[in-house]
């Protein structure tokens, strides 16, 4: 929940859930509760978090973000 008079403390939820409707579930129709539920976890556990390119990451997913940090601190 935002506090009062701050409208940005919701912001990245706001983000995710507007990606996660636009790219998923305007797509798709459900038969069951739980194919629903496993649909979700697979957009965010096999795509959203380690695939999908990131604005803030220099458009690199998170797994080659992370790669790239781990090169710059070995100094390669």
């Amino acid at each position: 929940m935002s506090r009062r008079g701050n409208c940005h403390d919701n912001a990245v939820v706001e983000s995710f859930f507007s990606s996660l409707k636009r790219e998923r579930i305007r797509r798709r129709t459900y038969k069951t509760r739980e194919e629903a539920r496993q649909d979700m976890f697979d957009y965010i556990e096999i795509f959203y978090n380690p695939v999908r390119r990131q604005v803030r990451n220099g458009m690199l997913s998170p797994v080659q973000f992370e790669r790239q940090q781990i090169l710059k601190a070995e100094g390669v």
